[in-house]
Parts: structure tokens; C-alpha cells; sequence
């Protein structure tokens, strides 16, 4: 009788919340976790405390994503409302009474300072998922449209503030959603067309519409002076075009090897602006060369890979939308970074996941990881 009353092992207590962790994409997190701490010490180490930081923050999401994952879908389908309502009222309450840094209201205080647009890079995603799934079976347009008013309120909200490079994550994060909810292909192309057309024109009479004086509609004016400096940033060198044309240099010298761990010139001579956050790609290029930027690359596919993966294979329509979204986000991420710093795309404040610094935002992937691991989890007590 008293083998009955046995108490468990610590193996046989710690297995059943390992088991929630999805082996290939535990792998790329951590290669890419790796990779971060490497870089943070080469281009922080005089830079204050930031390397200990990062790997605090990095810790902090490791534990935000071990608790997320042990959270069933079902159950986080229940904060898709709460989240997304909160996150609303508060990008209002910003807009009416925020904190304004530098020229931007972003900021609310609320017993400690928060930036509630970095709420909806998760409940954006969240409650249009929630959305579809109510409606599965039975999608008309205008299911589509609601979904699209839903969208379109927090993200106006948050261009006013205006902040470009999170506005255009949680757009990312919700137009995924409803793309893979089932949107007309003849609903896609016309935008997509257009877009490209749009950019043609831009390309083409770049000296007249950037000219002094013209004005853009929409955009506010610093937004337009970083797309005219990206299509030339040698007409302001030491102004405007800086942060381009760093970022070009330090990556092109890094040539194929790279100048090697901790022996970045244009790092370590403060040439490269922002270089623990929005720039660090920068940083890496010019030390790791051509081969350690693919191997950047091919891990942060590999991740991407494995989460529309783990979507594909999503036991419902709610975890393979939340899935397929939270994996784009990463992907928007990665590809807006690399792309900004490589001088093919504006320059936005958007950091490179598990690399750049910031622990607001590391917060957020890893409770976006989290949300990959519960519906991977998932998956398998279905099988099982």
C-alpha cells in the first residue's frame, strides 16, 4: 500500500510542462537566443550594463514563454475581448492624456509608465482570430469588414501617435489573420497592384515628389523625409542619410568572414548609430561577414518554417489563424529590420528579434512564442 502513496519523482513533475515545448522550434530559439547574447557582448560591453540586461530580458521572456505555453488555446481564446478592449481604451486614453517623448505620444501612466500599443502586437491578433472562429462555417464579406474595422482602430490609433514601425506590426498581425481566415484572392491583388504601381511612380519621379516644400497626404513629415532618404540618402550624408549609410558601410566591409568577434570599426567607433537596437544587424554583419548573416537568416527562416508549421497542423481554426499570425510577426520583424539597415526600406523603429535590444519587445516574443508552444502542445493531446 505504500508504493499507492509514493510521492512523484522531480523527473516525473518536471516532464509533463516540458512536453508542451515543440522540439525543432525550441532548437531555432535557441540558436537565435545565442546569437543575441554574442552580439549584445561584443557591441555592448562599453556600452553600460546592456549586455547583463539583455540576458535578463531574454530570461524574463524564456519564463513568459514557459507559462504561456502551458495555457491551453481554448482558455487564451478567453482574453481575446478583455485584451483587445483594454488595449483600445488605452491607445484612446493615449491619444486624449498620454506622455509625449520626443515629439511622440506613446506613453501612458498608469501606476508605471506602459506603452500600450505594444498590447495590441498580441491582442490584435488574438481577437480577429476569436472573430473567425465564431463565424467559421459561415464567412460572408461582411464578416471580412468587421474584421477590417476591428483592425483599422487600433492601427489608426496608433499612426497617430505617431508610431510607424508598431503600427506596422500589428497591421502585419492582423491583415495575416484575415488572409489566412480566407480572403478572396480578388480582394488581395487590386491593393497589391496598386502598392506596386505606387512604388514604380515613387522610384521614378523621386526628385519631384521629394522635392522642398511638397507635401505628402497621410503621412506626417518625418515619415516622408525617411522614404525620400531612402530612395537617396547622399543628398543629406551627415543629417538624414547617416543612419543608411552607416548601416551600408559596416555591413559591405564585413566581407565574407567578417572583421571578426569584437573587432567591428564602424561598431566600436560609434559610427553605427543605435547600434544595440534598431541597427545591431549593422553590427553583426560587419563582424560575422556574409556567413554568419546567412546563418542569421536560415535560423530565423527555420523558426518562421516551424511556426506556419505548427499552424498548418492547428487542431482549430482559431490555433491555426493565432499560429499563422504570431509566426508573421516575426517575419515582419526580421524582414523589416534587415531590411531598413540593408537600405531597402525606410527606416522604422523596429528591433531584430532576440537581437536587438529592448525588453518591452522581448517581453512580447516571448509571449508570442508562448502562444506557438501552447498550440503545438496542443496538437498532440489531440493526436494522443
Amino acid at each position: 500500500m505504500s508504493a499507492v502513496f509514493e510521492k512523484p519523482s522531480l523527473r516525473q513533475r518536471v516532464v509533463p510542462f516540458l512536453q508542451g515545448f515543440d522540439g525543432p522550434l525550441a532548437f531555432a530559439i535557441f540558436l537565435l537566443a545565442m546569437g543575441g547574447l554574442l552580439t549584445m557582448y561584443s557591441v555592448g560591453f562599453d556600452f553600460g550594463n546592456r549586455f547583463a540586461d539583455h540576458a535578463r530580458n531574454m530570461f524574463l521572456a524564456g519564463m513568459i514563454m514557459f507559462i504561456v505555453a502551458q495555457v491551453p488555446p481554448q482558455r487564451l481564446m478567453s482574453f481575446a475581448i478583455p485584451l483587445y478592449t483594454v488595449g483600445v481604451a488605452l491607445l484612446i486614453a493615449v491619444a486624449v492624456f498620454g506622455i509625449t517623448k520626443k515629439g511622440a505620444r506613446r506613453w501612458i501612466n498608469v501606476g508605471i509608465v506602459i506603452q500600450p500599443s505594444e498590447i495590441m502586437k498580441i491582442g490584435m491578433p488574438l481577437m480577429l482570430a476569436w472573430w473567425f472562429q465564431k463565424r467559421e462555417g459561415q464567412l460572408r464579406w461582411l464578416d471580412f469588414a468587421v474584421a477590417a474595422v476591428l483592425l483599422a482602430l487600433p492601427v489608426g490609433l496608433i499612426m497617430k501617435q505617431p508610431d510607424l514601425g508598431t503600427s506596422l506590426l500589428v497591421l502585419s498581425a492582423g491583415v495575416s489573420v484575415i488572409f489566412f481566415a480566407g480572403l478572396p484572392w480578388k480582394l488581395v491583388v487590386p491593393p497589391v497592384v496598386l502598392g506596386l504601381v505606387a512604388l514604380v511612380l515613387i522610384v521614378m519621379f523621386e526628385s519631384q515628389i521629394c522635392a522642398e516644400g511638397v507635401r505628402w497626404p497621410i503621412l506626417h513629415d518625418y515619415q516622408q523625409q525617411r522614404i525620400c532618404t531612402l530612395l537617396d540618402p547622399s543628398k543629406d550624408p551627415l543629417g538624414k542619410g547617416f543612419h543608411i549609410i552607416q548601416g551600408m558601410i559596416a555591413i559591405g566591409s564585413g566581407g565574407l568572414l567578417g572583421k571578426g568577434f569584437m573587432q567591428g570599426t564602424q561598431t566600436h567607433l560609434e559610427f553605427i548609430p543605435e547600434r544595440t537596437t534598431d541597427f545591431i544587424f549593422a553590427a553583426y554583419a560587419e563582424e560575422f561577414g556574409l556567413m554568419g548573416t546567412a546563418f542569421l537568416i536560415v535560423a530565423f527562416l527555420f523558426l518562421i518554417l516551424r511556426g506556419l508549421a505548427i499552424a498548418l497542423e492547428a487542431p482549430t481554426l482559431f490555433s491555426r489563424l493565432l499560429a499563422g499570425a504570431v509566426t508573421m510577426i516575426f517575419f515582419t520583424y526580421a524582414f523589416v529590420n534587415m531590411g531598413m539597415v540593408s537600405g531597402i526600406l525606410p527606416v522604422v523603429g523596429v528591433p531584430l528579434p532576440f537581437i536587438s535590444y529592448g525588453g518591452t519587445a522581448m517581453a512580447t516574443l516571448g509571449l508570442g512564442l508562448g502562444i506557438l508552444m501552447s498550440i503545438a502542445k496542443s496538437k498532440r493531446l489531440v493526436q494522443t
